[in-house]
Protein backbone atom coordinates (compact mmCIF):
# COMPACT_ATOMS: atom_id res chain seq x y z
CA UNK A 1 0.00 0.00 0.00
CA UNK A 2 2.78 2.23 0.77
CA UNK A 3 4.63 1.80 -2.68
CA UNK A 4 1.39 2.62 -4.39
CA UNK A 5 0.81 5.22 -2.14
CA UNK A 6 4.08 6.82 -2.95
CA UNK A 7 4.35 5.91 -6.47
CA UNK A 8 0.77 7.78 -7.35
CA UNK A 9 2.21 11.22 -5.39
CA UNK A 10 5.72 10.67 -7.89
CA UNK A 11 2.92 10.74 -10.65
CA UNK A 12 1.06 13.85 -9.42
CA UNK A 13 4.17 15.70 -8.91
CA UNK A 14 5.59 14.79 -12.53
CA UNK A 15 1.97 15.92 -13.78
CA UNK A 16 2.49 19.07 -12.10
CA UNK A 17 5.76 19.84 -13.42
CA UNK A 18 4.81 18.85 -16.58
CA UNK A 19 1.83 21.35 -16.55
CA UNK A 20 4.05 24.14 -15.25
CA UNK A 21 6.33 23.63 -18.02
CA UNK A 22 3.50 23.89 -20.60
CA UNK A 23 3.46 27.24 -22.16
CA UNK A 24 -0.33 29.51 -21.85
CA UNK A 25 -2.02 29.39 -25.33
CA UNK A 26 -1.56 32.14 -27.33
CA UNK A 27 -3.49 35.47 -27.14
CA UNK A 28 -6.25 35.86 -29.86
CA UNK A 29 -6.51 38.55 -32.11
CA UNK A 30 -9.29 40.43 -29.96
CA UNK A 31 -7.41 39.91 -26.90
CA UNK A 32 -3.98 41.76 -28.35
CA UNK A 33 -5.67 44.37 -30.27
CA UNK A 34 -8.47 45.07 -27.81
CA UNK A 35 -11.07 44.70 -31.15
CA UNK A 36 -13.31 42.35 -31.45
CA UNK A 37 -14.54 41.02 -34.87
CA UNK A 38 -18.19 41.10 -34.26
CA UNK A 39 -19.41 39.66 -37.89
CA UNK A 40 -19.09 39.93 -41.51
CA UNK A 41 -20.75 39.81 -44.88
CA UNK A 42 -21.04 40.50 -48.48
CA UNK A 43 -24.02 41.36 -50.62
CA UNK A 44 -24.51 41.69 -54.35
CA UNK A 45 -26.28 45.10 -54.98
CA UNK A 46 -27.64 46.53 -58.34
CA UNK A 47 -26.46 49.75 -59.55
CA UNK A 48 -28.45 52.67 -59.81
CA UNK A 49 -27.74 53.28 -63.66
CA UNK A 50 -29.09 56.93 -63.18
CA UNK A 51 -25.88 57.71 -60.98
CA UNK A 52 -23.41 54.67 -62.22
CA UNK A 53 -20.29 54.89 -59.19
CA UNK A 54 -18.62 52.57 -61.69
CA UNK A 55 -19.01 54.53 -65.42
CA UNK A 56 -17.05 56.22 -67.30
CA UNK A 57 -13.46 56.45 -68.49
CA UNK A 58 -12.31 58.55 -66.06
CA UNK A 59 -10.91 57.18 -62.15
CA UNK A 60 -14.21 56.97 -59.65
CA UNK A 61 -14.08 57.68 -56.47
CA UNK A 62 -13.87 53.29 -55.57
CA UNK A 63 -11.20 52.88 -58.17
CA UNK A 64 -8.79 56.10 -56.60
CA UNK A 65 -9.84 54.51 -52.99
CA UNK A 66 -8.35 51.75 -54.19
CA UNK A 67 -5.02 52.43 -55.62
CA UNK A 68 -4.59 54.95 -52.65
CA UNK A 69 -4.81 51.66 -50.37
CA UNK A 70 -2.70 50.07 -51.99
CA UNK A 71 -0.23 52.85 -52.64
CA UNK A 72 -0.72 53.24 -48.64
CA UNK A 73 -0.22 49.49 -47.90
CA UNK A 74 3.72 49.91 -50.07
CA UNK A 75 4.50 52.42 -48.27
CA UNK A 76 3.85 50.79 -44.89
CA UNK A 77 5.22 47.51 -45.99
CA UNK A 78 8.50 49.56 -46.98
CA UNK A 79 8.88 51.42 -43.76
CA UNK A 80 8.11 48.51 -41.71
CA UNK A 81 11.46 46.79 -43.54
CA UNK A 82 9.72 46.04 -46.85
CA UNK A 83 9.60 41.99 -46.23
CA UNK A 84 5.93 42.65 -47.59
CA UNK A 85 6.42 45.06 -50.78
CA UNK A 86 6.24 42.40 -53.25
CA UNK A 87 3.48 40.20 -52.67
CA UNK A 88 1.43 43.79 -51.96
CA UNK A 89 2.47 45.08 -55.54
CA UNK A 90 0.83 41.88 -57.01
CA UNK A 91 -1.95 42.36 -55.28
CA UNK A 92 -1.96 45.64 -56.30
CA UNK A 93 -1.67 44.95 -59.58
CA UNK A 94 -4.56 42.17 -59.28
CA UNK A 95 -6.51 44.95 -58.14
CA UNK A 96 -6.08 47.29 -61.83
CA UNK A 97 -6.56 44.27 -63.76
CA UNK A 98 -10.00 43.50 -62.22
CA UNK A 99 -10.74 46.83 -62.66
CA UNK A 100 -9.72 46.84 -66.09
CA UNK A 101 -11.47 44.10 -67.15
CA UNK A 102 -14.95 45.79 -65.61
CA UNK A 103 -13.94 48.33 -67.70
CA UNK A 104 -13.76 46.65 -71.14
CA UNK A 105 -16.72 44.35 -70.37
CA UNK A 106 -18.53 47.39 -69.66
CA UNK A 107 -20.61 49.17 -67.18
CA UNK A 108 -21.15 46.67 -64.08
CA UNK A 109 -25.15 45.53 -63.57
CA UNK A 110 -23.74 44.54 -60.05
CA UNK A 111 -21.60 46.36 -57.10
CA UNK A 112 -20.39 44.51 -54.14
CA UNK A 113 -20.66 45.57 -50.41
CA UNK A 114 -18.57 44.44 -47.93
CA UNK A 115 -19.47 44.83 -44.07
CA UNK A 116 -17.63 44.46 -40.85
CA UNK A 117 -18.96 45.04 -37.42
CA UNK A 118 -16.33 45.32 -34.74
CA UNK A 119 -16.83 45.77 -30.96
CA UNK A 120 -13.86 48.16 -28.76
CA UNK A 121 -13.24 45.76 -25.62
CA UNK A 122 -9.82 47.37 -25.11
CA UNK A 123 -9.44 50.80 -23.02
CA UNK A 124 -8.26 53.06 -26.05
CA UNK A 125 -10.50 54.66 -28.61
CA UNK A 126 -9.45 53.31 -31.97
CA UNK A 127 -9.70 55.79 -34.99
CA UNK A 128 -8.83 54.06 -37.86
CA UNK A 129 -8.97 49.81 -38.70
CA UNK A 130 -7.04 47.98 -41.51
CA UNK A 131 -8.54 44.80 -42.24
CA UNK A 132 -8.75 42.11 -45.24
CA UNK A 133 -11.43 40.05 -46.02
CA UNK A 134 -9.94 36.64 -47.53
CA UNK A 135 -12.31 34.17 -49.56
CA UNK A 136 -10.86 30.54 -50.05
CA UNK A 137 -11.94 27.30 -51.31
CA UNK A 138 -13.53 25.38 -48.73
CA UNK A 139 -12.42 21.90 -50.65
CA UNK A 140 -8.50 22.82 -50.94
CA UNK A 141 -7.99 25.67 -48.73
CA UNK A 142 -6.32 27.77 -51.84
CA UNK A 143 -6.84 31.47 -51.48
CA UNK A 144 -9.39 32.79 -54.36
CA UNK A 145 -9.68 36.31 -53.28
CA UNK A 146 -8.58 39.07 -50.56
CA UNK A 147 -9.68 42.73 -50.70
CA UNK A 148 -7.94 44.69 -47.92
CA UNK A 149 -10.23 47.46 -46.24
CA UNK A 150 -8.97 50.86 -44.23
CA UNK A 151 -11.74 51.95 -42.13
CA UNK A 152 -11.85 55.17 -40.61
CA UNK A 153 -14.14 56.11 -37.41
CA UNK A 154 -14.30 56.92 -34.06
CA UNK A 155 -14.94 53.50 -31.38
CA UNK A 156 -14.82 53.94 -28.01
CA UNK A 157 -14.11 51.81 -25.76
CA UNK A 158 -16.72 48.86 -24.94
CA UNK A 159 -18.91 50.01 -27.44
CA UNK A 160 -19.36 48.55 -31.27
CA UNK A 161 -19.43 49.87 -34.97
CA UNK A 162 -19.92 48.62 -38.68
CA UNK A 163 -17.64 49.61 -41.54
CA UNK A 164 -18.88 48.95 -45.03
CA UNK A 165 -17.46 49.50 -48.54
CA UNK A 166 -19.42 49.36 -51.74
CA UNK A 167 -17.07 48.54 -54.81
CA UNK A 168 -16.99 46.75 -57.98
CA UNK A 169 -14.51 44.28 -56.64
CA UNK A 170 -16.39 40.57 -56.89
CA UNK A 171 -15.43 38.68 -53.57
CA UNK A 172 -13.57 35.92 -56.57
CA UNK A 173 -13.54 35.72 -60.14
CA UNK A 174 -15.92 33.32 -59.43
CA UNK A 175 -18.50 35.99 -59.12
CA UNK A 176 -20.22 37.87 -61.44
CA UNK A 177 -20.61 41.71 -61.75
CA UNK A 178 -23.22 41.07 -63.95
CA UNK A 179 -25.15 38.45 -63.40
CA UNK A 180 -27.37 37.93 -60.40
CA UNK A 181 -26.58 33.98 -59.09
CA UNK A 182 -26.10 34.69 -55.43
CA UNK A 183 -26.95 30.67 -54.33
CA UNK A 184 -24.60 29.42 -56.43
CA UNK A 185 -21.62 31.73 -56.49
CA UNK A 186 -21.57 31.24 -52.62
CA UNK A 187 -21.24 27.54 -52.83
CA UNK A 188 -17.90 26.50 -51.65
CA UNK A 189 -16.51 29.70 -50.75
CA UNK A 190 -15.29 29.98 -47.10
CA UNK A 191 -15.00 33.41 -46.10
CA UNK A 192 -13.14 35.13 -42.87
CA UNK A 193 -11.96 38.68 -42.04
CA UNK A 194 -8.45 39.02 -40.64
CA UNK A 195 -7.46 42.30 -38.69
CA UNK A 196 -4.29 43.70 -40.10
CA UNK A 197 -3.96 47.34 -38.55
CA UNK A 198 -5.44 49.35 -35.48
CA UNK A 199 -4.38 52.46 -34.73
CA UNK A 200 -5.70 53.87 -31.41
CA UNK A 201 -6.84 57.67 -30.61
CA UNK A 202 -3.69 58.45 -29.10
CA UNK A 203 -1.05 57.52 -31.98
CA UNK A 204 -0.47 54.04 -30.85
CA UNK A 205 -0.73 51.19 -33.19
CA UNK A 206 -1.68 47.61 -32.84
CA UNK A 207 0.18 45.56 -35.85
CA UNK A 208 -0.66 41.88 -37.00
CA UNK A 209 2.75 39.75 -37.22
Amino acid sequence: MGRKLSALVAFAAAAAAAAAQTPPPAASQADASGVALVKFSWDKERVNWERDPFGGPVENFDEMRVRARNEKRIDDAKRGGGQDVDRIRREARADSALLEIARRKGPPRYGFRYKLSVKNDGAKAVKELDWDYVFTDAATGEELGRHKFTSEGRVPAGKAKEFSFFIPNPPTLRVSAYALDSKNERAGLQEQVVLVRVLYEDGTVWQKH
